[in-house]
């Protein structure tokens, strides 16, 4: 469809990650859309601008000169309060408030939040004290998460197997002050053991539009072995998440959520994400994210065949409602994280990295890259998210492994078993 000649606004995608690099892809096919700009962006996305996505005054003032709708990817400047900032100088701009952004800025603030409001979660404790908070455990007989309170990069979550390795948690986290100040305190909660999957919806403060599900692989090895990561690949959708189930997500977590958020006062409008657990067929939130998931965005955006500009634009005026129902591509989508040996722990960077290429059905997202001399090099733990379409989750499985395989540096390393937990579902 040719872009249209008038009135054509400016997108500002804040970030660097393969989230944001999927999200100015997309937002660069809208008719709507004149110039996507980054900032700072990597490698692979366009039109990037050196502005750290903290610096929120040039952020701004960047946005004002150049006529831009801002969408905001990461979680940092959200927590910051970027939204507020942007709305008081009549800045238009995609994303929720810093008061609803507490929902992942504060993990006790969103499991008190949840609490209060009924929304299914497991039992847990607060602490600050190390010495109280190993003594808990004592008292309780199930095994637990350990989880730092602010934000730590996705990775401030250890999943305990015995109480030995929830001491090891508590002192990682209160007492080594591994994650800085995000660990000066800590939710206890209770393990719950189930099957994992992402749901995320778009709202507007009234009503929330669920997108595709999908589901994560956070462990760094097959099999689910090894430390957390950020993520290390995904597929859209979830045969884990049937129609009835998505309902239920949908009723007891999504739209609760929501209007449990106004009815405290606060208008959530962005991505609201739930890490959910099931278990016998119930959901459980595990975390909740205010923004796309970074790998799911990947895939579900590889799957959207909407004009994703006008669904953020509707949200950010409180407009959802007056949208047509959105469609998806009739396909499953899977994106392999291909990160640098040794994340998340130390890894090599500036690696230049050979065989990047596109077809219909398949995208190279960047992530951790930059480009120096026209050569692409690794810049970060988590460096490509190859995602391909296919009619069946297996086809879309070997696809993105062919793509995959192409690509090569001297540091290269990626899970071999994306999306076989769906393949076991189906």
């Amino acid at each position: 469809m040719p872009k249209r000649d008038f009135s054509l606004v400016n997108v500002l995608v804040v970030g660097s990650g393969g989230r944001e690099h999927a999200l100015s892809w997309k937002l660069s096919q809208s008719s709507k859309v004149d110039t996507v700009f980054t900032a700072p962006g990597n490698g692979g996305t366009q039109n990037n601008i050196p502005i750290n996505v903290e610096d929120l005054d040039a952020l701004a003032d960047f946005a004002q000169k150049n006529n831009c709708f801002t969408i905001v990817g990461p979680e940092a400047p959200l927590a910051m309060g970027i939204v507020d900032k942007f709305q008081k100088q009549n800045l238009k701009i995609f994303g929720p408030s810093k008061q609803a952004a507490q929902l992942e800025s504060s993990k006790i603030w969103a499991k008190n939040f949840m609490k209060r409001n009924n929304i299914p979660t497991a039992r847990f404790e607060i602490f600050d004290d190390p010495q109280k908070a190993k003594e808990h455990l004592d008292s309780i007989d199930y095994d637990v998460v350990v989880k730092a309170d602010g934000l730590a990069a996705g990775k401030g979550v250890i999943v305990c197997s015995n109480k030995e390795e929830a001491i090891s948690a508590i002192e990682t986290i209160l007492t080594k002050k591994t994650f800085g100040d995000a660990g000066n305190k800590i939710i206890i909660e209770e393990r719950i053991d189930g099957i994992e999957a992402s749901f995320i919806a778009l709202s507007d403060g009234k009503i929330a539009i669920p997108m595709a599900s999908s589901q994560d692989h956070k462990r760094i090895f097959d099999d689910d072995k090894g430390p957390n990561t950020g993520g290390m690949g995904a597929y859209s959708p979830t045969p884990i998440i049937d129609e009835s189930l998505a309902k239920k997500i949908q009723d007891k977590v999504i739209d609760k959520t929501i209007q449990s958020m106004k009815s405290e006062g606060i208008e959530f409008r962005g991505f609201l994400y739930a890490g959910i657990m099931l278990k016998d067929g119930e959901p459980y939130v595990l975390e909740y994210n205010v923004r796309m998931g970074d790998p799911e965005c990947q895939p579900i955006t590889m799957r959207m065949d909407f004009d994703l500009f006008d669904y953020l634009a509707a949200s950010s005026e409180g407009q959802l409602q007056s949208l047509p129902q959105i469609k998806w591509k009739n396909q499953y989508a899977v994106c392999i994280v291909l990160a640098s040996k040794g994340y998340p722990e130390k890894y090599p960077k500036d690696e230049p990295i050979s065989g990047i290429s596109n077809s219909e059905d398949s995208y190279v997202f960047h992530a951790g890259t930059i480009k120096k001399d026209q050569v692409i090099l690794s810049n970060g733990g988590r460096v490509l998210g190859v995602t391909a379409l296919g009619d069946t989750l297996e086809q879309a499985i070997q696809n993105a492994y062919k793509q995959s395989d192409k690509i090569s540096w001297a540091n290269k390393y990626c899970r071999r078993d994306i999306g076989k937990k769906g393949l076991s579902y189906l």
